[in-house]
This record gives C-alpha cells, structure tokens and sequence, in this order.
C-alpha cells in the first residue's frame, strides 16, 4: 500500500534525509573510526555500537527514501466547511458524552497521544469530507462502530507538525 504524504510531508522527510546525510552519517563513521582505534575489536563494544548507530541511520535513509519514491501525493487543500488533511476537527462522541479534538493528518504524522489522527484511521475516514453538524458512523470494524457528531472544523497550519519517526 503506498503512503498518502502531501508535499510538505515530503519536504519534511527529505530535510531529515538531508540531515542524515550531512551531519548524522559523518558523525558515525567518525565515531566507528574512533572506537576502532582503540585496539582489539574482538572484545571492543565501543565499536558494535558505533557500528549499529552507523547502520540504523543508513536503514533509516533507505526507509525513507523508498517512502518518498512510493508515496501518493495527497492535497492538504480543502473546502471551507469540509474537513480535511491538516483541519483541527471538534467531534462529539455520543457514546461517551465528550467533546474531543483531533487534527486530521496523513499517516506518516498520526500520533493519538497528540490528537493527530491519520486520514487512514477509522475516526478519520469516517470524518474526510463531512461537514460540521453532520453525523457519522464510524464503523472500528464488521460488527463494531459507534456515531459522532461533528462540531466545528478549523483550518490549521501544519508547519511545525514533525514526521514520525519509527
């Protein structure tokens, strides 16, 4: 399945790209080169380490190369009283009777513990595209759902918004 990013998304990731490149790889190889002249590499776990840095960042840069080369581009652009990508929403859950809100994200920067909710997440399918004052089920699965009522929707800016990091 390919990620839903929109441009700024991969303008953020290709800034982490950069960096990693630039600052985060030189920094390692410095730091293999360090640990390994300090002698025995059988015994030497200055070096493992070093070594593990070094190849998380390469497995990093790879993994986010390839999610910018398989990304679907998305438009964080939407109608004034629509939810959409990067909308802070305010949504009543009738359920539990509270109002929570949420801002509306692609995948790679959902994070519920700071109400940001992927476009891919039941809550956030159900709500793309509905307007405020709508009612709408959000289906969890075959046999489970529940309704939420949804209360305002504001444009938010998402620049300082970071990619998650895995």
């Amino acid at each position: 399945m390919k990620n839903q990013l929109t441009k700024n998304d991969i303008k953020k990731i290709q800034e982490e790209i950069d960096y990693r490149k630039l600052v985060v790889r030189k920094e390692a190889i410095e730091a293999v080169k360090e640990a390994r002249a300090q002698g025995d590499l059988s015994e030497n776990f200055e070096y493992y380490a070093a070594k593990k840095d070094k190849n998380k960042n390469e497995s990093r840069i790879r993994y986010l190369e390839r999610m910018i080369k398989t990304a679907q581009i998305v438009s964080d652009e939407s109608k004034e009283d629509e939810v959409g990508i990067n909308n802070t929403v305010e949504v009543y859950m009738e359920d539990e009777d509270e109002t929570e809100t949420f801002k509306l994200v692609t995948s790679i920067r959902g994070n519920s513990l700071k109400g940001m909710i992927s476009t891919e997440s039941p809550l956030g399918r159900a709500i793309l595209g509905k307007k405020a004052g709508d009612r709408v089920y959000v289906a969890v699965n075959e046999n489970a759902g529940y309704y939420v009522q949804i209360r305002s929707i504001k444009n938010t800016d998402d620049q300082n918004d970071k990619i998650r990091s895995f």
